[in-house]
């Protein structure tokens, strides 16, 4: 059988930077090809030549065994290849059906035909299951779940042969994955084609048949999924074998440090309380909306606090953010590019941001030190970068969210508030950051995590307590939890 797509040989350079260096990838009619790899591995500059975004500097494809290259991205949809990047890139003030037929649109002379325009984007979305969407709503009152459905819907309204997905669950509740892995298994029926690339590989396990893994710009490693240890995977990656993603080492934990009573924001949360020891990791589960994230920006002084009490050391009561740091609580916001980091500014920036002092006198920063204080840090931690002085916005997202972190070792902080600490980072970034969450704890320091990835809470957190619609659950140890039962809580079919 002919495959549907083939790359051979692909290279290709910025400068002196080689991004590709030789990759080799195939996916057949109606299979389901996992492209894994670490944040720099070279997915997304692979994934630019396919879409015509980037032309290869040497290399074959071949798209059913006719010579393909695209020229660009115009090309490239026109040939069968539709890609569905993680920032979705759909027109939001526009509506569904014309931002599904975008560039295709059918008209009559010199004006669109509205009738067969909606027609045929009913059509498309009936087959990605949206038969409940008006074609005439605008995007930009859709969910995000939905949204990412009107692109596929996008694709298949072009008949698209090839269809990439790029981190496509990062911003999924549960129900959501789930209807999206039926959606990909109707695709495949219909011999389509479908390059899925993500971090979570528990994911890549239950919906992909075969795998590629990329290291370093090239190919080295594919095979059948189900006949794959998930460790020799995570090994082909990162270059080496990981004996042991979530690394727990002897905690005691101490006296209590952070402290919440029945704490209820404007909105969420409603009721929460919690209480977290020094040299413990606490985590809190639940589903996206639930009230989570709010918990953590009521303690740390970003959102308004309507009753309760917040109890810090010796320090009772809501505080604004500039007194947590003073507290010594840092937090890690779970939008790093929006609101945790300054990617116009440098590595020493970001990461000395929050305790200046000691890097010159009358509150004066000498660069010099700034970057003395740096250099401990991005070795320690593994910080892939030219130095202390590169704009934070060129590094790899795994790298900037090592530096958000970075930046709370650097305030020296005893309370370490991590909004989804992992999000859309490989698996060896996950694995350094589980390794230093686990040292923090093991050297008093007290963590609170909130995460969607179960896997994450059960496998770093000593004790774990679920949100669900703004109430805080009771917490229980780790051992007591699985990730069904996680699930029940979170969903509100179970009482705690």
């Amino acid at each position: 059988m002919t495959n549907r797509l083939e790359m051979h040989g692909v290279r290709k350079c910025f400068g002196a930077t080689r991004a590709l260096a030789g990759v080799d990838i195939k996916v057949a009619p109606g299979e389901v090809l996992a492209l894994v790899g670490e944040n720099g591995a070279g997915k997304s500059t692979l994934m630019k030549v396919l879409s015509g975004a980037h032309t290869p500097d040497a290399g074959e494809m071949f798209l059913d065994g006719e010579p393909y290259r695209p020229g660009n991205p115009l090309r490239a949809r026109e040939s069968g290849v539709a890609m569905i990047y993680q920032e979705l890139s759909l027109a939001p003030h526009i509506s569904v059906m014309e931002n599904i037929l975008l560039g295709v649109e059918p008209s009559r002379g010199p004006l669109l035909d509205w009738r067969t325009m909606r027609r045929r984007a009913a059509r498309a979305l009936h087959e990605v299951g949206l038969d409940h969407v008006d074609p005439s709503t605008p995007v930009r009152r859709l969910s995000i779940a939905q949204q990412q459905l009107v692109e596929i819907a996008r694709a298949v309204a072009l008949e698209c042969r090839v269809l990439v997905l790029d981190e496509p669950t990062s911003s999924l509740t549960l129900p959501d994955i789930e209807k999206l892995f039926e959606l990909i298994r109707n695709l495949k029926a219909r011999r389509i084609s479908i390059i899925y690339i993500s971090h979570f590989l528990e994911e890549m396990q239950k919906i992909s048949d075969r795998f590629t893994v990329l290291r370093d710009g090239q190919t080295v490693g594919t095979g059948i999924t189900r006949e794959t240890p998930v460790e020799r995977i995570i090994a082909l990656m990162v270059g080496r074998d990981v004996d042991e993603l979530y690394p727990r080492t002897s905690r005691m934990p101490g006296e209590v440090i952070l402290e919440v009573k029945d704490l209820a924001g404007e909105g969420k949360p409603t009721a929460a309380s919690l209480a977290l020891h020094r040299g413990e990791v606490f985590g809190v589960a639940g589903l996206v909306g639930a009230g989570r994230t709010e918990l953590l920006r009521s303690i740390f002084g970003l959102a308004p606090v309507r009753r309760g009490d917040i109890r810090v050391a010796a320090y009772s009561g809501a505080a604004p953010p500039h007194k947590r740091w003073a507290q010594r609580v840092g937090m890690v916001s779970e939008d790093r590019k929006a609101e945790g980091l300054a990617l116009g500014l440098s590595i020493a920036d970001n990461l000395t941001l929050a305790r200046l002092d000691g890097l010159g006198p009358w509150r004066l920063v000498f660069p010099s030190r700034q970057r003395a204080a740096c250099r401990p840090w991005i070795e320690k931690i593994s910080i892939k970068c030219a130095g202390p002085r590169q704009q934070l916005a060129d590094l790899s997202g795994g790298n900037q969210q090592k530096v958000a972190i970075a930046r709370l070792l650097h305030a020296d902080v005893d309370v370490l508030l991590l909004d989804e600490p992992t999000r859309g980072i490989d698996v060896g970034s996950k694995a350094q950051i589980y390794q230093l969450i686990d040292e923090l704890a093991m050297r008093g320091k007290a963590v609170l995590i909130v995460s969607s990835y179960l896997p994450e809470l059960l496998g770093a957190c000593d004790r774990i307590a679920v949100m669900c619609r703004g109430r805080l659950s009771e917490t229980r140890p780790r051992a007591d939890w699985d990730e069904r039962q996680l699930m029940l809580v979170a969903t509100g079919q179970e009482e705690s």
